[in-house]
């Protein structure tokens, strides 16, 4: 299993978008992204405080994502 990258909080919205969820609100500095179809539906959590996000914070929306660490890398090129 590859590390994962250090992105940044808009790269990682890219990778997002380009999976399917789209921006749904933000407030603060947290967008939340939402993903309705294939159900259930999903709504990720995105800091946007930072210039990288932390590797563990990066995980935590992939699992939240249901997408694997290949799925986002071959998204983030």
């Amino acid at each position: 299993m590859s590390k994962l990258p250090a992105v940044s909080p808009d790269d990682c919205i890219k990778v997002l978008q380009k999976a399917g969820f789209t921006i749904s609100r933000q407030r603060g500095s947290h967008v939340q992204m939402r993903r309705d179809v294939p159900p259930p539906a999903r709504t990720v959590p995105v800091p946007t405080g930072k210039k990288t996000l932390p590797r563990g914070t990066l995980s935590a929306i992939l699992r939240q994502a249901d997408l694997t660490r290949e799925e986002f890398l071959d998204l983030l090129k």
